[in-house]
């Protein structure tokens, strides 16, 4: 998901180099809300991780 934050990213700059502001904030716009939707799918899927483990070592103790 990243990495179609960073192509709508690049995408957006190089409309608004050429002149298409309107189509490149929109594309802007959507690369900022990819990256916080990855952002907060990183933090979920991190404390379940460490959820999830330190469970398995309890069971395992």
């Amino acid at each position: 998901m990243l990495k179609l934050a960073l192509t709508f990213l690049v995408i957006g700059v190089v409309l608004a180099v050429l002149g298409f502001g309107g189509i490149g904030g929109a594309f802007i716009g959507i690369a900022k809300i990819l990256f916080f939707i990855a952002l907060a799918l990183f933090v979920l899927f991190l404390v379940l991780g460490l959820i999830a483990g330190k469970k398995v070592k309890d069971a395992i103790d």
